[in-house]
């Protein structure tokens, strides 16, 4: 009802009364924000602002009590200078012309004829154009005020135009109070930690926070009518259909330790008590996004949670490496939409989580990269969590090798505080290649490109270590040999004579090497006496030959032209 009411928004408040003490009013305002901030509320507050008139007060003021003659038609959108529209609606032109022609004539009681556009954006682009010329030069007695979720929306022209005004998002501790106090003044009793379930679960949003909070005074109402005893934070939670955040800990423990028996379980388990399988990603979410602080901050990083709860984010940020922590924020960001778009939420989380449970086994992505980069005395890394039930991974076929200490300290490693693996970094080896095919395998998946012209385009004539010469195929790239030279020279720390030589023509390249030899393989299993037997039993039969060298024999014997069975 008054400005002093609104939560979160000094700014906007301390810009008005500027403007109203010097004079200098705005002829058009743009609110921008959230659903549910409060835009519309706002604007007919401004309304009353601007209009503001008592036995004492004749001049706009942001101080609206007590109220002034004008004030409670002005909040039932019945006064006859303040006019609301809903663009979402209306439109087009002609929903628009009714303000166009009115705007010339002056108020009938009021100080200013004030114009209200809900959901702005929703105007055509010729009723844009049509407001445009009244905003470039309107009359005194005339105020615009717009609201809007979707500021990108609205030409430039028109913004330019306009006093922006933007309606933050409110803080869930700052919207907490504020349900707290109303929830004093409607005598509800609902447990403090209810009320910050609700904030969170508002998203900033106070208009969806009021909504959440009068289902939750229903929760207080007895048979008799009553509402004598107080919504406790699982009533809440139930109601929202929310996990317990001591249960969300456990499923996140066990999927980053790679149980997935346990993690199957849990997650079943919470689905069967009411939680929803989108509301427990994300909270999985904000969980790991927690371990992430503890992690970067250590014992100066504060938490709004129990003791207990902040004493297990520690361990587990603790037992994790930052590289592990952002891959499962990656895992579980990608989840979050999986299960929104699936046509089963709760197999679409299960199947995140058991991404989860399964790259628990993978080493740490910082230590993985510097495996692959050819690190020798690499001491293998304990797993985040122990814990059983853990999924098996396919090893990589690059090895680390394992120190005593560090098997040993795998065989022992702590529940939860296993500490980060410190690498011991060695000079890494000069890459030594000796034939085409070595190159090609060097070359990392990053530089795909590089790897199919070479083995596309160039026909070796000379190789050995230092010196590549070869001829081109038709149509290579002008730069090959520069990009290849380039790569050569950083790849194995040595110059390279990389030349292209136009006169001899050169070996085929790889790439018609595979495809003569597709050729001939495929040539050799059209006439292969197994297939020929096979077309004369079977007309139109389709062969697949597979393991080849293996059954070759195999297969001639049993199917030979003079066998009497088929």
């Amino acid at each position: 009802m008054t400005f002093e009411d609104m939560i979160g928004q000094e700014p906007l408040v301390k810009t008005l009364t500027n403007a109203f003490k010097t004079g200098r009013v705005a002829h058009a305002f743009m609110l921008t924000g959230v659903r549910g901030i409060g835009k519309t509320t706002t604007a007919r507050l401004l309304a009353r602002a601007l209009n503001y008139q008592s036995n004492t007060v004749d001049s706009p003021s942001v101080k609206l009590a007590p109220p002034g003659i004008h004030c409670d038609a002005i909040n039932r959108s019945s006064h006859l200078d303040v006019m609301e529209m809903d663009a979402a609606s209306r439109t087009g032109v002609g929903d628009i012309r009714e303000i166009l022609d009115s705007v010339r004539y002056g108020p009938v009681e009021a100080r200013y004829k004030i114009y209200i556009i809900d959901e702005v954006h929703m105007l055509s682009q010729q009723t844009f154009n049509a407001l445009l010329k009244t905003l470039e030069e309107p009359p005194d007695h005339a105020k615009f005020i717009f609201a809007t979720t979707e500021i990108r929306k609205i030409p430039i022209t028109v913004l330019s135009r306009c006093q922006r005004v933007d309606l933050r998002r409110v803080g869930a501790d700052e919207l907490a109070k504020h349900l707290a106090n109303i929830s004093k003044q409607e005598n509800a009793n609902i447990a403090p930690d209810g009320l910050k379930l609700i904030a969170r679960a508002a998203e900033g949003s106070v208009r969806d926070g009021l909504s959440l909070l009068d289902q939750a005074i229903v929760q207080d109402v007895d048979q008799d009518g009553a509402g004598d005893t107080q919504v406790s934070a699982e009533d809440i939670r139930a109601m929202l259909g929310l996990a317990d955040r001591t249960r969300v800990l456990d499923l996140f423990a066990l999927a980053i330790g790679g149980d997935a028996t346990g993690t199957l379980n849990e997650v079943r388990s919470q689905y069967t008590d009411g939680a929803d399988p989108g509301v427990i990603v994300r909270d999985l979410l904000d969980i790991c996004h927690e371990v992430s602080r503890a992690k970067a901050l250590g014992d100066a990083c504060e938490f709004d949670m129990a003791p207990d709860q902040v004493s297990r984010l520690h361990d587990l940020a603790g037992g994790l490496s930052m590289g592990q922590i952002t891959r499962a924020w990656q895992i579980l960001l990608s989840a979050f939409g999986d299960v929104r778009a699936a046509p089963d939420p709760l197999a679409a989380a299960e199947m995140a989580l058991l991404r989860l449970a399964v790259a628990a086994d993978l080493p740490p992505p910082e230590l993985a990269a510097q495996i692959l980069a050819g690190l020798k005395d690499v001491p293998d890394t304990p797993k985040a969590l122990s814990g059983g039930g853990g999924s098996s991974v396919g090893t990589s076929s690059v090895q680390a090798q394992s120190t005593p200490q560090a098997s040993a300290q795998t065989s022992a490693a702590p529940s939860l505080q296993a500490p980060a693996p410190k690498v011991k970094t060695v000079d890494t080896p000069k890459l030594e290649l000796n034939s085409l095919q070595e190159l090609v395998a060097a070359i990392p998946k990053n530089r795909s490109g590089l790897r199919f012209d070479i083995e596309k385009y160039i026909r070796p004539i000379k190789f050995e270590l230092g010196t590549l010469i070869f001829s081109l195929a038709p149509n290579a790239p002008k730069d090959l040999e520069y990009q290849l030279r380039a790569w050569l020279t950083e790849t194995t720390a040595r110059p390279w004579r990389v030349e292209v030589d136009t006169k001899p023509q050169g070996e085929p390249s790889l790439l018609e090497r595979r495809r003569a030899a597709q050729a001939e393989q495929k040539q050799a299993e059209e006439n292969h006496p197994a297939a020929k037997a096979a077309r004369k039993l079977f007309p139109g039969v389709e062969i697949e030959f597979r393991d080849r060298e293996a059954i070759s024999n195999v297969i001639e014997a049993d199917f030979a032209p003079n066998k009497e069975t088929s």
